[in-house]
């Protein structure tokens, strides 16, 4: 990793950097779309201005031999390697939520989600609010905790459960967005420790079955979250700040405890937002101003995350995920533009993690396109931002984490 000089607190900055990611956006040809995908059929005219005046290109965000998740592609995209530094996927949520893990101690996601009649129905349970699954994981942690399970409540259906020994580090776990519509029985956790798990599991479906929380959902024609569900494990994750590695103050903007887990462990600041889901609701245009904000507070770069587009992938809807595209484009990409326009010379990115296949309603692992505008940058003959469009590039970086160093040096 190149590490640059920090520039002097009185040096006027010469460049601000904006990174918009959202979250999955790339995508294969869907036949609903006449065998286009959503960025082809979307109409967004402000990413597409960042390629026209900028350069594109592709990024291998998974390296080989990882699984296609927004943990390794995040960290990519943060400019971290994750050959080095990734050690699970709820290490950074951990982090996220100020949970310091000890040396032999490994942490879990914990979803609530919706099993039924022994097939995953829906991994996040009707996008359970946050209030609703703390109070099922409080339920749940009473009853669990004395057989050596920790529980902390996350945002909506997204939690950690923390275990003593290392062991656990090697169990076999799978995520459950990529079995959705599957038994779960061939997808139950294996390997060391793996029948404590199984037993928790197990265990949290009649504790959850007849809790208030639940009830009231059914009866308002909702999904009760009927089981919990571990994976993504791994020990502490430590990474070198991005001040040191990279000579930016920088700051992040995410309704995810992933990508805000990984901006805390790397010395971003977080930026909260009000009104900000990680779902079709959230505040995009307050993303956009909070970041112009940061820029203002002395910040060099601010990274942006937007879930909505990997959420409608992992629904199978292609015309939600063209919906959010061309709401993260006018209200999140339009927004800063407009904004760093009249602020001086910048860089801006469009980039994600991974594509989300909307077909399969999980991760791959190919690459990613990106677009880059810089005011002192280079510029390309490509004219949209697309996965037709961006074949025509000659750029390619075979390794993701080098996208943050491509990205800053069109400003120096």
């Amino acid at each position: 990793m190149t590490k640059r000089a920090t520039s002097p607190i009185n040096e006027p900055r010469e460049m601000r950097y904006i990174i918009v990611l959202p979250d999955g956006v790339s995508d294969v040809p869907i036949p609903e779309l006449g065998g286009k995908t959503p960025l082809e059929v979307a109409k967004h005219p402000n990413m597409d201005w960042i390629a026209r005046e900028g350069l594109t290109g592709w990024a291998h965000t998974i390296p080989k031999g990882f699984a296609p998740g927004s943990d390794v592609g995040c960290m990519s995209v943060f400019g971290y390697d994750p050959r080095k530094y990734h050690t699970g996927r709820a290490p950074l949520e951990a982090a996220a939520m100020g949970v310091t893990l000890k040396a032999d101690q490994v942490a879990f996601r914990c979803n609530t989600l919706t099993v039924q009649d022994g097939v995953m129905v829906d991994h996040s349970a009707d996008h359970i609010t946050t209030d609703e699954s703390a109070q099922l994981i409080d339920a749940v942690s009473q009853r669990l905790s004395c057989n050596g399970v920790q529980f902390y409540a996350g945002v909506s259906y997204r939690h950690i459960a923390v275990v003593n020994g290392p062991d656990f580090a090697d169990v076999q776990c799978t995520p459950p967005h990529d079995i959705l519509g599957k038994p779960i029985e061939a997808y139950l956790p294996t390997g060391p420790g793996a029948d404590m798990l199984n037993q928790a599991m197990r265990d949290s479906v009649g504790l959850l079955k007849d809790h208030p929380v639940n009830q009231r959902r059914v009866l308002e024609g909702k999904r009760p979250a009927t089981m919990l569900w571990f994976w993504g494990q791994g020990t502490a994750t430590a990474l070198p700040s991005f001040q040191s590695a990279y000579g930016k103050r920088a700051a992040c903007i995410s309704a995810v405890d992933i990508v805000r887990g990984i901006g805390r462990l790397a010395g971003f600041e977080m930026v909260k937002v009000p009104g900000i889901t990680g779902y079709f609701d959230t505040n995009y245009r307050g993303k956009a101003e909070h970041a112009l904000k940061a820029l203002d507070g002395g910040c060099d770069l601010v990274l942006v995350h937007i879930e909505s587009t990997d959420e409608a992938g992992h629904m199978g809807d292609a015309k939600k995920k063209v919906q959010a595209i061309e709401d993260v484009d006018r209200l999140v990409v339009g927004t800063l533009l407009d904004g760093l326009k009249s602020r001086g010379a910048f860089g801006i990115m469009v980039v994600c993690d991974h594509p989300t296949s909307t077909p399969l309603r999980t991760h791959v692992a190919d690459a990613v396109p990106f677009a880059i505008y810089a005011t002192k940058g280079r510029k390309d003959a490509i004219c949209a931002y697309n996965e037709t469009a961006v074949k025509q590039s000659t750029q390619r970086l075979e390794h993701g984490f080098e996208l943050m160093s491509f990205f800053l040096s069109l400003g120096s």
